[in-house]
């Protein structure tokens, strides 16, 4: 839980239950709503129009009501599914009360059926998990365990690590009887949060704690080991980095390796993004912290993806494992100001909660991880549709040269898989794609893919256009080699305004854009020369 952040969420609201509703595919609430005219020549036009989202995204899952905070995701094996528990943020909450842990199921990544509130908060406002926090799920034996952040300003301590335990993953006790509390361990009372738990070298259960020595110092990881789950002994901490705040700890074998999957530090704008440290063992892991920060050699600090993918944590089916983390919504000054894709993100902390977006986990031979995507993704996306170039400049068989070059291709959907090819012509070349881009728009938004030096691409966002501010601040990725044959295979998912695009299985980006669905999209050059190929749209 970010508890920075909750005073501006504080406002009194009410409790609703949703599910996952299909609505109709074109949604407006523009004064150039034509989505009911049957003679609407959508095919044959090209201007902007004002669309926005369905309610309750399909793909990347968000609630009829409200939004998805930290996810606690959990491979189910009695039942042969993942089940993602996450923090059910509403648009208006309760003063104390708020962040009961709600749940989707899902055995692919692409579909999810809610399974609705799985833990409430408190019944009263002076009761420790009146708010509840990060935490995660767990199974031994039968029984299934939910360890959990209690978040209660009125309490002695604010942040406690509680539990609750169910046989059936239905019906759910809290154990009123136990709790580890930070001072009693030397740690802070105000923050003691995040537990994850993780079978260790040792066979023994351990867990993972993110706080603060008591009374001050920089943010450190508490440990704890158990035999049985239940009685929990205090082994020691390692350290953070340097004074961030490392948040939703996720750590995990995979292979010859382990991880520890990390958000760092929600605080600083400039380094708020989901990372990993790698080692090949648990004790080696957390020298990785202790002594240095040894980041993982893959060029850019163990980045995973952009500033619009938070709290990012794993679970695996034993054949693949699989990431979720939430991208935020966005908006004005105004948290009720809506539609704004250069609000939050433009070097101000983008807002909390939003929709559960899913990657898969890439292990290379070096053990470094990059994030691709979720195999089902394709199998859904399965209906072709339109993909012709609409109008142009610079363009010729396949090539764009030139300034200013570029394809504007046919309307999208409201969920759509693009896919196509670009090979640069040289080292320099520097290309992008664009969203809610009309014939007639004075700005558009632009994903680039920018030579940062010779043998290194980051994708910048921009806003473009004659009426565009140009470079987004903070909203970029991260550092990525060029391809040695200069050969981009491109693949973008999108629901509603929530996109993911992947380059080579090598770079991960996701992004809110407001007003994809509806517009035409473009492939751009800036000043060389590239060929596409391969460009191709599917919907569902």
């Amino acid at each position: 839980m970010k508890t920075s952040y909750i005073k501006q969420y504080l406002r009194h609201g009410i409790l609703c239950f949703c599910t996952v509703v299909a609505l109709p595919a074109l949604t407006a609430c523009s004064d150039n709503d034509d989505s009911g005219d049957p003679a609407k020549d959508w095919a044959g036009t090209t201007t902007a129009y004002a669309s926005s989202d369905e309610q309750g995204f399909q793909t990347f899952y968000t609630p009829s009501v409200g939004r998805v905070g930290d996810p606690m995701p959990f491979y189910d094996q009695r039942n042969g599914e993942f089940k993602v528990l996450y923090l059910q943020e509403f648009i208006n909450n309760l003063p104390f009360r708020f962040h009961p842990i709600w749940g989707v199921a899902t055995k692919d990544g692409a579909h999810y059926q809610s399974i609705g509130e799985v833990l409430p908060y408190a019944s009263n406002d002076y009761q420790q998990d009146a708010a509840l926090g990060t935490g995660c799920a767990y199974e031994k034996d039968g029984t299934y365990y939910i360890y959990y952040t209690g978040h209660n300003g009125n309490c002695q301590n604010r942040e406690v690590v509680l539990r609750a335990t169910s046989t059936d993953f239905k019906n759910w006790t809290k154990d009123e009887l136990w709790a580890l509390n930070g001072p009693d361990f030397g740690y802070s009372g105000n923050d003691f949060r995040d537990p994850q738990v993780f079978v260790a070298d040792d066979g023994l259960y351990h867990m993972v704690i993110s706080t603060y020595p008591v009374g001050g110092g920089d943010p450190c990881f508490a440990e704890f080991k158990s035999a049985d789950m239940k009685t929990w002994e205090h082994v020691g901490r390692f350290k953070m980095i340097w004074d961030r705040m490392l948040e939703c700890p996720d750590i995990f074998k995979m292979g010859d390796y382990w991880y520890l999957v990390y958000s760092e530090s929600f605080r600083a704008s400039w380094s708020r993004k989901v990372k990993y440290m790698m080692a090949s063992s648990f004790d080696e892991l957390k020298d990785c912290f202790n002594n240095g920060p040894r980041w993982p050699n893959d060029g850019h600090e163990g980045v995973l993806d952009s500033r619009a993918f938070y709290a990012g944590k794993t679970a695996s089916n034993g054949t693949d494992r699989y990431i979720w983390g939430w991208c935020p919504f966005r908006s004005g000054s105004d948290l009720h100001e809506k539609n704004v894709n250069v609000g939050a993100g433009d070097g101000n902390e983008p807002n909390w909660s939003g929709a559960l977006v899913c990657h898969k986990l890439i292990q290379h031979a070096d053990g470094t991880l990059t994030l691709g995507a979720v195999p089902a993704l394709a199998a859904k996306y399965n209906k072709p549709a339109a993909a012709n170039v609409m109008a142009s400049n610079g363009y010729n068989g396949g090539t764009l040269k030139g300034d200013d070059a570029y394809a504007l291709y046919s309307r999208l959907g409201t969920a759509n898989h693009i896919s196509f090819t670009v090979k640069t012509s040289n080292n320099w070349d520097k290309f992008g794609v664009s969203f809610v881009r009309g014939t007639d728009s004075e700005k558009y938004y632009t994903i680039v893919v920018n030579p940062e030096d010779e043998n290194h691409r980051k994708l910048n966002f921009e806003q473009e256009g004659s009426a565009g501010k140009g470079f987004i601040e903070a909203a970029d990725g991260y550092w990525f080699e060029r391809p040695a044959d200069n050969v981009y295979n491109v693949d973008i998912y999108t629901d509603n305004s929530v996109l993911v695009l992947y380059i080579n299985n090598v770079c991960a980006y996701t992004q809110r854009i407001y007003g994809i669905p509806m517009n035409c999209w473009s492939i751009n050059n800036y000043g060389g020369e590239v060929s596409v190929s391969n460009v191709k749209v599917s919907q569902y």
